[in-house]
């Protein structure tokens, strides 16, 4: 029973990872519909795992599971995106003044600084993907740092389908550097201990980051990713 137990557990844990990265990379597009066993078939393993991993997903956001009729991969639309950005401007923004009243050694900031350092070598470069890359640990490393486990699980929550529109307006958006700029502001704050700065550059970041993507999708009639 154990071994059958873990067997289901591997299942599902490649089912998620693979269901993901097919609607991350658009293989699943959005708006489609699919039936378990179609998707079961797809991924050579029985339907138990594919529906364990829907369940896991549409707590993400990225599909809804449908009675009878499979699932269906959600859009996100420009409108989910400004709710989506609202919550994680003010949840960040308070992991950056947590983390700068911390009080942080250099080497507990090494790894923030070091995404910042990798965003900089990716924009001489003009590889959006590697700087893409590197700004997601900036933003994950700051909600760490932040020192909220409940942040840290409602941000998670909502980091696929923030994937997803970056993924799709990465080659569309004038080149981040802007964003570097802003990233070396709010680190600057922190590791000098100033919350309230640390706070408020954070908050603005983030809102001329929601401002950006909006405006691309609602620019290139990206409605529905």
């Amino acid at each position: 029973m154990k071994d059958q137990d873990a067997k289901t557990l591997s299942n599902t844990q490649r089912a998620v990872r693979d269901l993901r990265q097919m609607i991350l990379s658009g293989e699943l597009a959005a708006g489609t519909d699919h039936l378990e066993s179609e998707l079961a078939e797809t991924l050579g393993m029985s339907r138990t795992p594919i529906r364990e991993a829907a369940l896991m997903l549409e707590s993400k956001g990225l599909l809804e599971m449908r009675p009878r009729k499979g699932v269906r991969i959600l859009p996100v639309s420009s409108d989910d995106m400004r709710e989506i950005y609202d919550i994680l401007t003010e949840l960040e923004s308070l992991a950056a003044q947590r983390a700068a009243e911390a009080g942080y050694c250099e080497d507990e900031l090494a790894v923030l600084a070091g995404s910042i350092a990798k965003m900089d070598q990716a924009i001489e470069a003009e590889d959006l993907e590697a700087w893409a890359e590197a700004d997601e640990l900036f933003h994950q490393e700051l909600v760490r740092l932040g020192g909220n486990k409940r942040v840290e699980a409602i941000v998670a929550m909502m980091s696929d389908q923030v994937r997803r529109a970056r993924a799709t307006t990465l080659f569309i958006r004038p080149l981040p550097v802007k964003s570097n700029e802003d990233h070396r502001v709010v680190f600057q704050a922190i590791s000098e201990g100033r919350p309230d700065a640390a706070r408020e550059r954070h908050r603005e970041h983030r809102l001329q980051a929601q401002a950006m993507l909006c405006g691309i999708l609602e620019k290139h009639r990206l409605n529905s990713l």
